[in-house]
């Protein structure tokens, strides 16, 4: 049995005992204190787990003036770090996080996929959900064979700033901003110059996607909340944004598992469209 969208920390630990071809990696991160996950992982992991690390591991280089805080690595790149982490063509991925913010393990499910994996699913709850299964942790670090993957890119999962200039005032909305309310007004905490969002921009507040116990919602109950915000487009049809391009994966996530597969992520993201200041923004 393959899981390409929630894992439950007992499927997971019952797949470790009975399957071979499994990647467990850790992508906890703070934004805040960008080493933090790798002391946490030095602390304490799930047994196996490889390190998955947003800024070595999953963003490219920064391009003054052209791209936002945390583009894509170049697919060669990144495909030499999947082969790193022992990933093949048919392995099964878990990638898991701090908590119920799920910082970066939706854009790691995100990126997999778009590098042409199938078998990829965020550990719902996250970390503190294995551990209240009382399932353990551990510091022992251990290097796996690397692999040979070749990656097959899904372009048709991405969306650019041209292509989001032209929808972003469609009515009904097409491109919805990942952050809350608070961010998408412009209010809050910023790690951005300009505040606002993409002018006609929807709101798809990606912490709706998650119960208050940090679990996912289910498959109904997304469905329902994504119904009402697509207005009957295609999933194919809705892109979604944030600050960096790194939470609006939640989303994405969270339709695929409602049974809605199909929608698209820009990048850039906000980061990268405030650099051209033509461009419009709204609060």
């Amino acid at each position: 049995m393959s899981y390409r969208t929630i894992i439950t920390p007992q499927q997971l630990q019952e797949l470790s005992q009975a399957s071979s071809d499994l990647v467990v990696l850790d992508a906890r991160f703070n934004l805040d204190d960008e080493d933090w996950g790798d002391r946490a992982f030095t602390e304490g992991h799930i047994p196996g787990a490889q390190r998955a690390d947003l800024a070595r591991h999953l963003a490219g280089e920064i391009v003054e003036g052209k791209t936002g805080r945390r583009p894509f690595p170049d697919p060669e790149v990144f495909a030499e770090t999947i082969r790193s982490w022992g990933i093949g063509p048919n392995t099964q991925v878990v990638v898991y996080d701090a908590d119920r913010g799920l910082m970066a393990a939706s854009r790691v499910w995100f990126m997999l996929r778009w590098m042409g994996l199938n078998n990829v699913a965020v550990l719902d709850g996250g970390l503190p959900a294995w551990e209240e299964e009382g399932l353990p942790l551990t510091a022992e670090v251990v290097s796996l064979p690397a692999s040979s993957f070749e990656p097959n890119v899904r372009e048709e999962m991405v969306a650019y700033v041209d292509e989001v200039d032209a929808i972003r005032e469609s009515v009904p909305a097409r491109v919805f901003d990942s952050r809350g309310p608070e961010g998408y007004h412009g209010q809050g905490k910023y790690y951005d110059p300009v505040r606002g969002h993409i002018k006609g921009a929807g709101l798809a507040d990606r912490a709706e996607t998650i119960t208050d116990d940090g679990r996912f919602r289910s498959p109904e109950q997304l469905r329902t909340h994504y119904d009402a915000l697509r207005a009957g487009q295609d999933a194919s049809e809705i892109v979604f944004y944030c600050g960096s391009g790194v939470t609006a994966a939640q989303n994405v996530l969270a339709m695929e598992h409602a049974g809605l597969p199909g929608a698209r992520m820009y990048v850039g993201s906000w980061s990268e469209w405030i650099i051209d200041p033509s461009r419009e923004v709204e609060l």
